[in-house]
C-alpha cells in the first residue's frame, strides 16, 4: 500500500505536527482574557494584574512540616499549570543578603567588561546589558559562605520542587539591564523557545505541551525595581495557548502583548517565578541612572537525560570514515547516512558553557550532531572534524575563574 499522500495519515499529521501558520488568533485572545480570583488560591495574599502575590512569611510556615509544604507547592502548581502562570513572593531574601551578593556580581561583571566577555544575550542585542552566564558556579566559588546563605533559601526550594520534583537542578544568569536598555522581544523560554521555527515545526505537539513541564523560570529582584525601569512583561494565562511556541514570533501576537501585558514592580528581595511557556519579556529601562539587577533562575528537570552515559567522541571516531566511504560508495542515501549521524552524536547544544560557547545563529550554540553533518556534506578529513569537535568540546567547559 503506498504512503505517499494517505488521507488518514494527512489528518494525523496535521493533529500531530504543527505548521509556522499554526494558532488562531481570535482563540488566543479568548484565553488570555480570563481573570485570577484571590478565592481560588486561599494561600495567596494578593492579586496583581492577574498574577498571584505570596509573602516570605506564608512560605517560611509552610516550609515548617510536610503537610503544610505540600499545600503550598499544590497551589503553586496549580497558579503555573491551570492559572495565570505568573506569582510573586514578596521579602522572599533578606535585602543585607541580596546587597552582600550585589557587591559581588559587580565585582564579576567590571572583571568581565576588561576582559572583553559576558557579551552574549538571548532575545536581546548582543552587548546592550550585562549578563553574569552561570552565575550559580561563579557565586559558588568566589564566595562559598554567601553562596550557602543564598541558595538556602526555602521560596527557592519549594517553587523548584512543586514543578519538577525534588531532583531538580538549578542554573543561574546574572541580568543587569542599564539605563536605557531596550526591552526584549516577547517570546516563550527554553527549551523550544531557544529554537528558531524551523527547528520548531519539526516537534510534535505532544513535545511542546512536555517543554514547559522540563523548566521552571525565576527571578531574584537585587534592587527595588519600579515600572521606569523595566521589570519583566508578562501574559497571564498565555501558557495555556497550544501554538505558542512557533505563532508568539508573528506580528499580531507581538502587538497584542505590547497592548495587553501586565507589568509587576518589584522590591529588592522578592521573587517572581513563572511557567516557560507564558509569555513574557524583560521591559525597557527609561531612566537615564538607574541600573536593573536581577538574578534570573532556570530551573531543570532532573528527567532529561539519557540512562547510559556515552562517549560521543570516540564513537565519532570510529563510525566517521565509514560513513565517508559509504557516502562515497552511495551505499547510504543522504537520509540514511543522517540516521546513522543521529545515532552516534549528541543532537542538542545544551547544557553548555554560554561565556565561549556562542550561538551561532539564533538562540543556541551549535550542537555536535550539526558539526558531523556538516562534515560529511563537505567530505571533510577525520583530522578536520576531530580539531572542530574538541574546539567546541572545550567551549563548553565551564572554566573560571579563568
Amino acid at each position: 500500500m503506498s504512503v505517499t499522500n494517505p488521507p488518514a495519515q494527512n489528518s494525523l499529521a496535521k493533529k500531530h505536527y504543527l505548521k509556522p501558520s499554526s494558532g488562531d488568533f481570535s482563540a488566543f485572545k479568548e484565553i488570555v482574557k480570563r481573570e485570577t480570583s484571590l478565592d481560588d488560591y486561599p494561600l495567596a495574599s494578593a492579586t496583581e494584574q492577574g498574577a498571584l502575590v505570596y509573602t516570605a512569611d506564608t512560605v517560611k510556615s509552610a516550609s515548617a512540616n510536610a503537610t503544610s509544604k505540600q499545600a503550598l507547592m499544590a497551589e503553586w502548581i496549580k497558579v503555573w499549570l491551570d492559572g495565570p502562570g505568573v506569582l510573586m513572593i514578596s521579602g522572599a531574601m533578606a535585602a543585607d543578603l541580596i546587597e552582600e551578593v550585589n557587591q559581588l556580581f559587580d565585582k564579576i561583571i567590571r572583571r568581565q567588561r576588561e576582559s572583553g566577555g559576558g557579551g552574549g544575550d538571548h532575545f536581546a542585542k548582543a552587548g546592550a546589558n550585562d549578563r553574569i552566564w552561570n552565575a550559580l558556579q561563579k557565586h559558588g566559588l568566589s564566595d562559598p559562605a554567601s553562596f550557602a546563605n543564598y541558595y538556602a533559601n526555602e521560596s527557592i526550594a519549594l517553587a523548584s520542587e512543586a514543578w519538577l520534583g525534588p531532583g531538580y537542578w538549578v542554573s543561574a544568569q546574572v541580568n543587569r539591564v542599564n539605563p536605557g536598555g531596550a526591552a526584549q522581544s516577547a517570546h516563550r523560554d527554553y527549551h523550544l523557545g531557544f529554537m528558531s521555527e524551523a527547528q520548531i515545526k519539526d516537534y510534535p505537539m505532544h513535545v511542546h505541551q512536555l517543554s514547559p513541564v522540563l523548566t521552571l523560570q525565576g527571578a531574584v529582584a537585587h534592587c527595588d525595581m519600579p515600572l521606569e525601569t523595566g521589570p519583566t512583561l508578562y501574559l497571564p494565562y498565555s501558557q495555556h495557548y497550544a501554538e505558542g511556541y512557533l505563532a508568539f514570533g508573528r506580528s499580531e501576537f507581538q502587538d497584542y502583548f505590547s497592548e495587553h501585558h501586565s507589568q509587576l514592580a518589584l522590591k529588592t528581595g522578592d521573587m517572581v517565578f513563572f511557567n516557560p511557556a507564558l509569555m513574557h519579556a524583560a521591559g525597557e529601562n527609561k531612566t537615564t541612572d538607574r541600573y536593573r539587577l536581577a538574578n534570573l533562575l532556570q530551573v531543570s528537570s532532573p528527567f532529561g537525560r539519557s540512562i547510559e552515559s556515552i562517549d560521543f567522541l570516540s564513537l565519532i571516531k570510529a563510525v566517521y570514515p565509514e560513513l565517508l566511504e559509504m557516502k562515497q560508495q552511495v551505499s547510504l542515501t543522504a537520509e540514511q547516512l543522517h540516521n546513522a549521524i543521529c545515532a552516534c552524536t549528541d543532537g542538542y547544544p545544551f547544557p553548555t558553557c554560554l561565556d565561549t560557547d556562542l550561538p551561532s545563529d539564533g538562540l543556541a550554540p551549535k550542537s555536535q550532531r550539526l558539526y558531523v553533518q556538516e562534515a560529511l556534506d563537505s567530505d571533510a578529513s577525520m583530522a578536520d572534524l576531530m580539531r572542530d569537535l574538541h574546539d567546541q568540546m572545550s567551549r563548553k567547559s565551564s572554566v573560571w575563574p579563568k
